[in-house]
């Protein structure tokens, strides 16, 4: 029998759509052909989501331990936290200290069950910031996101984002800052840092020769030095150093181009040098509204976080507060970075192999 790894997935800020997509992820017996999903959180919020989404033909089944967990359609094996005591009386849909608490918690606990090598890799559902340094305040503790909480307890120096849309992929020198300290960080070994993060990516994809495109920050790619010098002085020599190591990388290219010439194909993935700059276009293919309608016909893409000795990747999407206890949230995105985490977990299995 083919070997199905064993996926953690959190639950998310139990306030919003995390705990429902999670139920409607698992409600596709399909999934279970492919791995053993165990979703990380508080089981009384996910039994309480099997009714927002009318499964109530799913068995939660609460665990303490990963090796209780059963593994079969039909039952969602929860790894129970505990973490809010009454569902009834949780308020969804508001930021409150007691779901970033849940949230966090959540994530964490999955981090420990992966670095133990219980779990094959982690799947996180969104949780909302400002919910989860309310929480953390009192302990001194804050975080700008799930990113950081990876890093540092994974104890990781070399990291970066990659956001992916089926074979539209970018990663980033820089993300969570100002533009102006963005522009700072575009330096050499940041920059070769990243192609090389992005390069062993598409390895454990599956993807036997890579080629990377490597954005320019300034408009035109900096017309040599006309807009700016970053990219003579800083981009052009990490790309040259990385091509001294075999990498099939290219650039820089102009920015306003150079993500529809991925789209077409020529490339594997784009290098961006801040947030906006990756995260504009891919949300852009991504999140599709239809006018007529009044609703979104797709909010799709996955966010994995490069250079984890574990495997992590995310829904591309905000915690849907409004959404919460509706049920008509779609689990398109959680799919999504379900499959890509099986695909890297079995590019990572294949590389150890030979």
């Amino acid at each position: 029998m083919t070997y199905r790894p064993i996926v953690g997935i959190t639950m998310g800020d139990p306030a919003g759509n995390g705990p429902e997509l999670s139920v409607k992820a698992l409600g596709d017996p399909k999934l279970y052909e492919r791995c053993r999903p165990l979703v990380v959180g508080d089981a009384g919020m996910i039994r309480q989501a099997a009714g927002f989404v009318h499964r109530g033909d799913l068995r939660i089944h609460p665990v303490s331990a990963v090796s209780e967990a059963v593994f079969e359609y039909g039952t969602i094996d929860v790894y129970d936290l505990s973490l809010i005591p009454d569902p009834a009386q949780f308020r969804l849909g508001e930021v409150s200290a007691e779901g970033g608490s849940a949230a966090f918690e959540s994530v964490k606990k999955v981090i420990e069950l992966a670095m133990a090598g219980e779990v094959d890799a982690t799947v996180t559902n969104a949780l909302n910031k400002e919910a989860m340094n309310l929480a953390l305040a009192p302990r001194g503790m804050h975080f700008d996101g799930h990113t950081e909480i990876y890093a540092t307890y994974t104890h990781t120096k070399k990291y970066t984002m990659m956001l992916a849309l089926h074979d539209f992929r970018v990663v980033h020198v820089s993300t969570h800052c100002s533009l102006r300290e963005a522009c700072d960080r575009v330096k050499k070994d940041r920059v070769l840092e990243v192609i090389e993060l992005g390069w062993k990516a598409l390895k454990d994809l599956g993807i036997e020769q890579p080629k990377i495109a490597v954005a320019g920050l300034n408009p035109h790619a900096g017309e040599n030095g006309l807009f700016g010098r970053e990219e003579i002085e800083e981009i052009r020599p990490a790309i040259e150093a990385a091509n001294a190591e075999g990498i099939n990388a290219v650039g820089p290219l102009p920015p306003d181009s150079v993500f529809s010439e991925m789209h077409g194909g020529w490339y594997d993935m784009v290098v961006c040098m801040y947030h906006d700059q990756g995260h504009i276009p891919t949300k852009t293919l991504g999140f599709v509204y239809d006018r007529d309608r009044h609703a979104w016909k797709a909010v799709e893409g996955v966010n994995i976080t490069l250079g984890l000795p574990i495997i992590r990747t995310s829904v591309d999407h905000g915690t849907g507060f409004a959404l919460a206890g509706k049920g008509t949230s779609s689990e398109a995105s959680l799919v999504n970075a379900i499959d890509y985490a099986l695909r890297m977990a079995a590019g990572r299995s294949t590389a150890k192999q030979k």
